[in-house]
C-alpha cells in the first residue's frame, strides 16, 4: 500500500465534555479500557498506517507520552510478575512511528490540517480525526478501502460517509451524490449542515479522509467562516469546484462511528466497549439488564 502517513489532529479543546477535560484531553478519555486516541492508532495501524503525525495543541502532552515506550513500568511490571498487565502495553511495540506538530492557534480543524503542509509535503495521506473511533476493537478497514479507491480512481479527495437520520443531517457536513449511491459512489459536493428539507442526502461525513497534497493548496486560500476558522469542508468543495475528483465510501454496517464529542456520544461509546469486553462484558450486560429491569 502506497499511503502509509496518516495526520491525527487533537488540538480542540473538548469544551463539551468539561468538567472532565478540564485537565486531559478528550482523546485520552477512557472507552472501554483503552482511551480514544488509542483506540484511532489501532484501527490505522490495522489498515497499514505506519506513520502517525499528531497535531496537538495546549495540554496534549499526555497523548505524546501515553505512546511513548515506558521502560520503567515495563521493568516494574515484569519483576513484580505482573504478566497480563505487562501485556496490555504490546500496543507499544506497534510497528508505527510517530511525529508531533502543533497547532499555535485555535483556527479550526482545516488550519489544523494546514499546519502539516511543510511536513507531509507533495505525498498522499490519510487525515483522522482523533475524536472518534471507527469500529469496535480495530476491526473496520475503512482506511485501508479508502486509499485503495483513492488510487484505483485516481481520486483528489475521498471521503467516508455513514448514513444518519433524517432529523440528524443538519448536525454534519452532507454528500451531494453524482449518480446512482453503492458503496462507492462519485461526489458532486459536500454541504455543510444543511436544513433537513435542504440536504441532498442522508449521507454523513465520517471523520475519515484520504487527500492528493492539492488540498493544501486550497486551504491555503479557504477563507475563514464562522468564528475565524478554516473548515476541512469549504477546502474540500474548493477542489471539487476547481475540477478535482472526489470519491464517497460507506461505512459498513459493522462500522459504526462513535464520536467522542460530547456526554451523550461519549456514554453510548463507553458502554458498546464495555459490553465487548471479553472479560466484563457479560457480567455487564446482566448488570445492566437488572438495573433497567428495576427503573
Amino acid at each position: 500500500m502506497s499511503i502509509d502517513i496518516a495526520v491525527v489532529p487533537v488540538a480542540g479543546l473538548g469544551t463539551r465534555l468539561l468538567p472532565a477535560t478540564k485537565s486531559q484531553p478528550k482523546e485520552m478519555l477512557p472507552v472501554g479500557r483503552k482511551p480514544v486516541a488509542q483506540h484511532v492508532v489501532e484501527e490505522l495501524a490495522q489498515s497499514g498506517i505506519r506513520r502517525l503525525l499528531f497535531v496537538t495543541g495546549k495540554g496534549k502532552q499526555s497523548i505524546e507520552n501515553h505512546f511513548d515506550i515506558d521502560g520503567d513500568l515495563i521493568t516494574y511490571l515484569r519483576e513484580s510478575g505482573r504478566e497480563q498487565e505487562l501485556s496490555e502495553l504490546d500496543f507499544e511495540r506497534q510497528d508505527v512511528e510517530y511525529f508531533y506538530t502543533r497547532q499555535r492557534r485555535q483556527l479550526g480543524l482545516g488550519h489544523a490540517v494546514l499546519c502539516t503542509a511543510p511536513l507531509i509535503g507533495k505525498q498522499p495521506f490519510v487525515v483522522a480525526l482523533g475524536d472518534s473511533i471507527i469500529g469496535i476493537n480495530a476491526q473496520s478497514d475503512i482506511v485501508a478501502r479508502m486509499i485503495d479507491e483513492f488510487e484505483r480512481s485516481r481520486a483528489d479527495v475521498v471521503v467516508a460517509f455513514q448514513e444518519v437520520p433524517r432529523q440528524d443531517v443538519s448536525r454534519y457536513g452532507i454528500a451531494q451524490p453524482r449518480g446512482a449511491v453503492d458503496d462507492v459512489f462519485e461526489l458532486e459536493r459536500l454541504v455543510e449542515k444543511p436544513a433537513v428539507e435542504e440536504a441532498p442526502s442522508h449521507l454523513a461525513v465520517a471523520a475519515r479522509y484520504v487527500f492528493s497534497p492539492e488540498i493544501f493548496n486550497q486551504l491555503a486560500v479557504t477563507p475563514p467562516g464562522k468564528g475565524g476558522e478554516i473548515q476541512l469542508t469549504d477546502a474540500i468543495q474548493l477542489v471539487l469546484g476547481a475540477g478535482g475528483k472526489g470519491v464517497g465510501v460507506r461505512l459498513r454496517a459493522n462500522e459504526r462511528r462513535f464520536d467522542v464529542g460530547n456526554f451523550g456520544s461519549y456514554f453510548q461509546a463507553f458502554v458498546e466497549f464495555a459490553l465487548a469486553d471479553p472479560q466484563y462484558g457479560d457480567s455487564l450486560h446482566a448488570y445492566l439488564a437488572q438495573r433497567l429491569e428495576t427503573r
